[in-house]
């Protein structure tokens, strides 16, 4: 069996980075001579460093007393807070997970490891041409967050944690905006931006990186599309305008065809309108006042002045 094989991830685990909470063990290695170890991932117990090996870690040791206490600068190094060291000795790692923070020793010339940062890192995600559902193409960008949680399962299972990360955005951006329509994009923002966010962490949860958000910056129209949005917008602007000002219209001559069923029950009602006009006009200041005279006055003039004519004819 290769060391490959004897080494793996499961599904990692997810939740926060504590010393005291025991990791799940993949259901592959239950009731087998697996187990797994601290750091969330399985190693074979019987795996055992051969005869050359143990013979080069004494000589380590040995090497270490003799230059003692010179040896010291190339053996004792200090991890920071955020920071944990996975440790490979003669290629394997060593038992317990990574180390740190504070101050680890390693073995000259047997020992390598990897510092890893926990920090939470921020990348943006850049511009993806993107075909939506009803068949529109848009250019959106996004931000993600996210943070190694697993730093033995992040050196062991992938090469590079940050950079397959932020392919993987970006890949899974377009995926996920190719099953949404324009209207869903632009709308429901805080969905699509869930739902991605979801997609990565389970993609990622082998690689021992936890997604904590994602959120879409930008999304740009064409030019065209936008000038036809304008121009749908501003029609629709108008109608409700058109049918608000007709409701309108028609509120007002329901309360003057009221108004004049009032008035012609009382013929005086309409003299009295006509000094209340007089009043509200001359309480304006204004130099021109306007005196309303009845239709009627008009009509006998115009019959009597027709009277005259006619009898200047017949003379």
């Amino acid at each position: 069996m290769t060391r490959s094989e004897k080494i793996s991830t499961g599904n990692g685990q997810r939740g926060a980075h504590s010393s005291s909470s025991a990791p799940q063990q993949h259901p592959a290695f239950k009731n087998s001579k697996y187990s797994t170890s601290g750091s969330g991932y399985e190693m074979n117990v019987n795996d055992k460093v051969d005869i050359w090996g143990q013979i080069l870690i004494v000589l380590s040791y040995l090497f270490l007393i003799f230059t003692f206490p010179f040896s010291l600068c190339a053996c004792v190094k200090v991890a920071q807070e955020y920071e944990r060291a996975v440790i490979f000795r003669l290629g394997r790692i060593l038992p317990g997970g990574a180390k740190g923070p504070g101050i680890f020793f390693v073995l000259p010339c047997i020992d390598t490891y990897t510092k890893v940062d926990l920090r939470t890192v921020t990348f943006d995600v850049p511009p993806q041409e993107i075909l939506t559902k009803d068949s529109v193409t848009v250019s959106v960008d996004a931000v993600v967050y996210f943070r190694i949680l697993n730093a033995v399962i992040s050196v062991i299972n992938v090469e590079d944690a940050a950079k397959s990360t932020k392919l993987l955005a970006a890949s899974t951006l377009r995926n996920i905006l190719g099953t949404k329509s324009l209207h869903e994009i632009l709308s429901d923002r805080e969905s699509v931006a869930i739902l991605i966010q979801n997609n990565l962490d389970d993609a990622t949860g082998p690689w021992g990186v936890k997604v904590e958000r994602v959120e879409v910056k930008d999304v740009r129209l064409p030019v065209q599309l936008q000038r036809a949005m304008a121009t749908e917008a501003e029609a629709a602007r108008e109608a409700r305008a058109k049918v608000i000002a007709a409701e309108g219209e028609q509120k007002a001559s329901r309360a003057l065809k009221e108004a004049a069923i009032i008035i012609s029950e009382s013929p005086i009602a309409i003299q009295l309108r006509y000094l209340q006009t007089l009043t509200q006009i001359a309480s304006e200041k204004n130099s021109t006042i306007v005196f309303p005279i009845p239709l009627e006055m008009f009509s006998f003039l115009a019959n009597k002045t027709a009277s005259l004519f006619n009898q200047n004819q017949n003379s």
